[in-house]
């Protein structure tokens, strides 16, 4: 089979430091093509627009790394032109929009593959396995870090759509949704924003589910010094923390497995073989608890500038 002829749109950090690299070493799909406003590829095809390069390149698929506020419009094109589509996370700014892209690939016979960089991390699927078979008690995440050094100067994280810290907290939700034996739902939330911006900084939240399991995530972005991205889960039978992202597993206090970085080599992988069985992977449940805090911390706003003593003014 040939491989899959590849254009990227978004030639960003996250496109030069992990799909460029990832793309290089998976068999099954070749990169063919860029498109970008500020920034050029060596050694393939490069175009400002992806509507330049969808005229000017012979194309598979599409991978989008742009903002999520501009991937709808992008992807609903790409699948208009009969590209299989790849979506960097969060793979758009509204859960509908996805129900959109989701009904247009399948219409047209084509792989759409809304990515959680995050589940393939080393322990995700060991974790899963372990809590399969266990009642889970209780659930704590801790997401923080540094926004200045993962997004400096990237204005588009504060603009509606971007999700402010939800950014990164979305990976977090992506490994629990993905590990977790039941689903879960929101209950309480707070979300912090900073002065005249229009997306989240910090933000606490709290879940459930069915079987009344205590489930907090706590976001944050002014973390300095050491990055934590920890998940911390009690059970009826023994204690497991993924830590780093998920690349490491602890199990009562006892290190389990340990593996560097190989997210985008999975993503990719995982896109050959979509595309070569004809299938797409499109789950929102990550997107849909972000929206679910959002809609929940308005809700708060609110009543508190109704409690206030000239609020009703």
């Amino acid at each position: 089979m040939a491989p899959i002829r590849l254009g990227l749109v978004g030639v960003g950090k996250i496109a030069r430091d992990q799909h460029f690299p990832s793309i290089a070493k998976t068999d099954g799909i070749e990169l063919v093509a860029a498109a970008s406003r500020s920034a050029s590829v060596d050694g393939i095809e490069n175009f400002t627009t992806l509507t330049e390069m969808l005229a000017g390149v012979e194309l598979d698929a599409v991978a989008l790394c742009t903002p999520p506020q501009v991937r709808h419009a992008l992807a609903h094109a790409a699948l208009a032109a009969g590209k299989h589509v790849l979506l960097e996370k969060p793979p758009g700014a509204t859960v509908s929009e996805l129900t959109d892209l989701v009904s247009l690939a399948a219409q047209k016979r084509l792989t759409l593959f809304a990515t959680w960089h995050s589940r393939f991390a080393a322990g995700v699927e060991p974790a899963r396995r372990w809590l399969a078979d266990r009642t889970v008690r209780a659930v704590r995440v801790e997401w923080k870090e540094d926004v200045r050094h993962w997004h400096p100067g990237q204005a588009w994280i504060w603009e509606p759509g971007g999700l402010g810290v939800f950014d990164p907290g979305i990976n977090a939700l992506s490994i629990v949704t993905r590990i977790l034996p039941l689903p879960f739902f929101l209950t309480e939330g707070s979300l912090e924003f900073p002065e005249n911006q229009q997306a989240p900084i910090a933000a606490d939240l709290a879940f459930t589910d069915a079987n009344g399991a205590r489930i907090s995530a706590a976001f944050d972005w002014r973390q300095t010094g050491p990055q934590t991205w920890d998940i911390h889960v009690e059970t009826d039978d023994g204690r497991l923390t993924l830590s780093k992202g998920g690349s490491e597993m602890v199990v009562d206090g006892k290190p389990v497995m340990s593996e560097a970085d190989s997210e985008y080599a999975g993503i990719y992988r995982g896109f050959v073989e979509l595309v070569g069985e004809g299938r797409s992977d499109v789950d929102v449940a990550p997107l849909q608890h972000v929206a679910d805090a959002f809609l929940l911390g308005a809700r708060r706003i609110v009543e508190a500038f109704h409690d206030e003593p000239n609020g009703a003014a």
